[in-house]
C-alpha cells in the first residue's frame, strides 16, 4: 500500500461502530481527533510520555498517539472520555475531579480520567499506591497529583456506594 493511500476502516468507539479514512501511518489519535471529531483525547507529546491521549481498549489504557488505527479496523471496543459519562449527568469520576480541584489546566484531565476509569473497573477499592500505578503514565503540571488521588479514592468510594461499575463491565 502506498504511504498516501486511504482506506476506510472500521473503529467500534464508545459503543457505536464508526467509519473513517486513514493512511497507514495515521495515529489512533489522528482518526479519533481529525477524522472522527473526538477532541477528548489530547494531542500532547506525540511520544507516548505524556498520557494526554489516552484511551480504554477493552479495559486496558493505551496511548492512542502511538497506536495505528489500523490495528483497531474492525478490533475491540475503545473507549474515549466522551463515552464515559452516564446518560444525562456526569460519571463520578468526572464530578470527584470537578468537586476535589483535580482539574486544573484540563489538558492532562481526559487522560488522566481514562487511565483511572480503568483502574476503577479492575479495582474498586485501589490503595493510594495502586492509584498512582494506575495513573504512572499520564503526566499533570498543575497539581502536584494530591487532588488526582483524592478524585480518584472519592468516585471509588461512591461507586462502591452505588454498587456501580463502569459501563459494560460484569460485577465479579
Amino acid at each position: 500500500m502506498h504511504p498516501e493511500t486511504r482506506v476506510v476502516i472500521r473503529l467500534r468507539v464508545n459503543g457505536d461502530l464508526r467509519q473513517c479514512a486513514v493512511t497507514p501511518s495515521t495515529t489512533l489519535l489522528e482518526a479519533l481527533r481529525y477524522e472522527l471529531g473526538l477532541t477528548g483525547s489530547k494531542q500532547g507529546c506525540d511520544k507516548g510520555d505524556c498520557g494526554a491521549c489516552t484511551v480504554v481498549v477493552e479495559g486496558e489504557p493505551v496511548l492512542a498517539c502511538i497506536s495505528l488505527a489500523l490495528a483497531y479496523h474492525d478490533g475491540p471496543a475503545i473507549t474515549t472520555i466522551e463515552g464515559v459519562a452516564e446518560p444525562g449527568r456526569p460519571h463520578p469520576l468526572q464530578d470527584a475531579f470537578d468537586e476535589t480541584g483535580g482539574a486544573q489546566c484540563g489538558f492532562c484531565t481526559p487522560g488522566i480520567l481514562m487511565s483511572a476509569w480503568a483502574l476503577l473497573q479492575r479495582e474498586p477499592n485501589p490503595s493510594r499506591e495502586a492509584i498512582a500505578a494506575g495513573l504512572s503514565g499520564n503526566l499533570c503540571r498543575c497539581t502536584g497529583y494530591t487532588k488526582i488521588f483524592e478524585a480518584v479514592e472519592r468516585a471509588a468510594a461512591r461507586l462502591r456506594e452505588r454498587g456501580a461499575r463502569a459501563p459494560g463491565v460484569a460485577a465479579p
